[in-house]
């Protein structure tokens, strides 16, 4: 367990990740990191959540246009 102090960084607050998290995560300074709602609490990560149903919808379109798309990559 570690804990983390939140400061305040201008109008907002802000922690700071320990080393060994930022290498977990396999984030560095700039990368965005994604703050969602989990059983008991709130879970961080670098992946978009709203990135698979993305996919989802791509990839069902992709199926549905097959021919389409084949003859427009020609």
């Amino acid at each position: 367990m570690v804990q983390l102090t939140v400061r305040k960084v201008g109008n907002s607050l802000g922690v700071t990740l320990p080393a060994q998290a930022a290498q977990t995560l396999h984030v560095k300074e700039g990368d965005k990191l994604f703050l969602t709602e989990a059983p008991g609490g709130f879970r961080v990560t670098p992946y978009d959540p709203g990135f698979a149903e993305t996919m989802e919808a791509a990839e069902g379109f992709m199926s549905r246009y097959k021919n389409a798309l084949r003859d427009l990559a020609k």
